[in-house]
């Protein structure tokens, strides 16, 4: 169990370092700012701040908070990075009455989000 901790530990930084370089005025988050506010990185995209949760998928899901502090969620895709509005994304699952949805189908459905190539 540790090991696997370590790992995810080890991804989650490895996908920081490579999305944060797509950002300028970068910020990591405090280890409290990223248990408790559940974000990892802020930054400037397109000329606006964001905070952004940069967790990894597990098991192909991504878990996600109503609590969090962050304002966009990163999708690390193989070739690709998909950003999402952390709260139309929220609207979505509360206006639906669900807690799963496709990646796929959130970006024909939601207003807000930015694909941007590796």
């Amino acid at each position: 169990m540790f090991y696997q901790k370590d790992r995810l530990v080890l991804v989650t930084l490895t996908l920081m370092h490579s999305f944060k370089d797509l950002l300028s005025n970068v910020r990591l988050a405090s280890s409290n700012q990223q248990k408790k506010e559940l974000w990892d990185v802020e930054g400037i995209l397109h000329n606006q701040k964001f905070k952004f949760d940069l967790r990894p998928l597990k098991n192909n899901a991504k878990g996600g908070s109503f609590k969090t502090k962050a304002d966009k969620i990163v999708f690390d895709l193989k070739d690709q990075y998909i950003i999402v509005d952390v709260d139309e994304l929220h609207q979505y699952l509360k206006y639906n009455t669900t807690k799963i949805v496709q990646l796929e189908d959130l970006l024909s459905k939601l207003e807000w989000n930015i694909v941007l190539p590796k």
